[in-house]
């Protein structure tokens, strides 16, 4: 039997990426780059909607004890992008984190987006440089010391920020916001 290569298994994911440029052959960086996008697409506009004023919300009425606050989400995600990213492309964060919560510094919505969209842009730039090749090499986690896949650690930038974007989205509709994406 022979063992399937990484276009077999990605395969449909593969030619959704290429779509119309169908003239083009996908590539892995491509593939993952697509999704990342696609988050991003919905993710910082959805950051954006939400007023200044209410970057501190966090819902309160019903079992939502200890819940991270809107800005805390955001800064949550782009911090874990930034990690993931730096696993993939083994190397160090490019900014100071301060964990997965993000730098408690950092508490105006201005900075906090300008903090998510650096996480995309260095994302992307990871994402680019994955290659059929490299795709299954062993790299250190940014979750403790175990290793993992460098499709793994990609795939995480996607996965783990959509599960947040749904309780930011649950936010802003809280708020009277109803989510770019939904718009």
């Amino acid at each position: 039997m022979m063992k399937p290569t990484i276009a077999v298994l990605l395969g449909s994911t593969l030619f959704a990426a290429a779509g119309a440029r169908a003239a083009e052959p996908p590539t892995i960086a491509k593939v993952y780059d697509s999704q990342l996008s696609s988050l991003e697409s919905e993710f910082v506009p959805l950051a954006d909607a939400m007023p200044a004023d209410k970057y501190n919300f966090a819902p309160s009425n019903g079992e939502f004890k200890g819940v991270r606050t809107f800005a805390q989400q955001v800064k949550h995600v782009a911090a874990v992008i930034y990690m993931v990213a730096a696993a993939a492309r083994q190397e160090k964060p490019p900014v100071e984190l301060g964990g997965e919560g993000g730098p408690d510094s950092m508490t105006g919505k201005a900075e906090i987006m300008t903090f998510v969209k650096g996480s995309f842009a260095y994302a992307h730039k990871a994402m680019g440089a994955l290659t059929e090749k490299n795709l299954l090499d062993m790299v250190k986690s940014p979750f403790g010391s175990n290793q993992i896949t460098r499709a793994s650690a990609a795939s995480i930038a996607v996965w783990h920020s959509y599960d947040h974007y749904g309780q930011m989205a649950v936010y802003a509709r809280m708020n009277g916001i109803v989510p770019p994406a939904s718009r």
